[in-house]
């Protein structure tokens, strides 16, 4: 593997180049017993990139929780943490999650706390996790930190998998009936087009319309493709514009239905990251911060760096919230109890929770509603396109029985 490597020498010279090594591992140990001082050690088209497809290969979740659960048990059994991860770095299988803990390992060894490390490698782990570390590295009670972050990403990965699956089925209704009608519309009406075009009579005015469509896609179909391909990756790069990605969430948050639920779920990871991080010992707004910042709706995360700022002025968090006004009231009334009950933690987790069933309730209804509806659609729709078809037969064949 090649590393791009910023080092120091004795004399204060800095040095910068590309070394090969196995891993980040041996290449430090190697330039460390050359006198060099390691100043930043990444490997080469950055860490986490692969070189197959060109693509980005990240770290599973459950291979991190997994490593997680296993460096709280070693920690509780009471052994050390450098032995711990030179244990847990020669067991893991992913490329990538390998190089990183061979390097956290190193520097742990040589001193460095196990937070900073892991905070080196923001691009791949989240900034509640590192700050989490640093929490428990403060408290002196790193195992029950890490269990307490295994039990929140557990909560917030079932959340998420629950709506996902609820709207599994929907999706595969939707993309059959656009197959359905795909090939009907592209094998299916040119053949009866072929065959009416022998009657040598007009053909009713909802034929004449499937056929037209019929010929109009049939005609342009690879501009189609390439119009619907290109909207897909105009959208995709209008996306990873600066500012965008703001916007886009500020649009989620207003649609009808959906808008409400992506609110609701917003204020739960929300009220979950900050109750880990309370629960860990970090400030209020330090935990208020690294919330913002690990919020999956950008919109919102830009309103906590708001409500941030003015709790930092010396308001309350509850206050705060009522100002920006992009809260439920609810939430609000929550938290304001429990700043008043000095029991903020707990009233988080309370409000997490409740939002979590919210939400399975609000998308469970959805689904219990949609799925009928698609049906029904799908199958007028298909009716009608037949019944178009089948026409011209009915009125030829009432003419033959005059």
């Amino acid at each position: 593997m090649e590393f791009r490597c910023r080092l120091g020498t004795a004399g204060g010279e800095i040095i910068e180049g590309i070394y090969i090594a196995d891993s980040e591992a041996r290449l430090r140990h190697e330039l460390e017993e050359k006198g060099l001082f390691v100043l930043s050690l990444q490997q080469k088209g950055s860490l986490g990139r692969l070189a197959f497809g060109g693509g980005r290969r990240r770290i599973g979740r459950q291979e991190f929780l997994i490593f997680n659960q296993e460096l709280a048990t070693l920690l509780k059994a009471g052994m050390p943490l450098v032995q711990s991860l030179d244990i847990l770095r020669q067991r893991v299988s992913n490329a990538t999650f390998k190089v990183v803990l061979d390097g956290i390992y190193e520097k742990v060894k040589a001193g460095a706390a196990l937070s900073d490390a892991f905070a080196e490698h923001q691009d791949l782990f989240p900034k509640v996790y590192a700050a989490s570390l640093m929490a428990g590295e403060r408290s002196g009670n790193l195992d029950a930190v890490i269990r307490r972050y295994v039990a929140y990403e557990k909560i917030i990965g079932a959340v998420r998998r629950r709506t996902i699956s609820a709207l599994i089925y929907p999706a595969v209704l939707v993309t059959l009936m656009v197959v359905l009608i795909g090939i009907i519309v592209v094998k299916v009406v040119p053949a009866f087009s072929e065959f009416y075009g022998n009657f040598g009579k007009e053909l009713p005015l909802s034929t004449r319309i499937v056929v037209g469509i019929s010929n109009l896609v049939v005609g342009n179909l690879w501009l189609i493709l390439i119009a619907i391909v290109g909207a897909g990756v105009g959208i995709a790069a209008w996306v990873r514009q600066p500012g965008q990605r703001v916007l886009l969430d500020k649009l989620l948050l207003e649609l009808p239905w959906a808008g409400q639920t992506v609110r609701k779920f917003a204020t739960s990871q929300l009220a979950r990251t900050v109750s880990t991080l309370l629960g860990g010992g970090i400030p209020l707004v330090n935990a208020l911060e690294i919330a913002s910042a690990a919020m999956s709706n950008r919109y919102l995360a830009v309103e906590i760096g708001k409500v941030t700022r003015i709790v930092r002025e010396g308001q309350s968090f509850a206050a705060a919230l009522r100002v920006r006004g992009m809260f439920p009231d609810v939430a609000i009334k929550m938290v304001e109890v429990g700043e008043s009950t000095g029991a903020l933690q707990e009233m988080l987790n309370s409000l997490a929770e409740f939002y979590d069933e919210e939400i399975e309730t609000e998308v469970s209804r959805f689904i219990t509603l949609i799925e009928p509806i698609i049906l029904v659609i799908m199958g007028v729709v298909i009716a009608m396109v037949v019944l178009a078809l089948y026409m011209p037969l009915f009125e030829l064949g009432s003419v033959l029985s005059q």
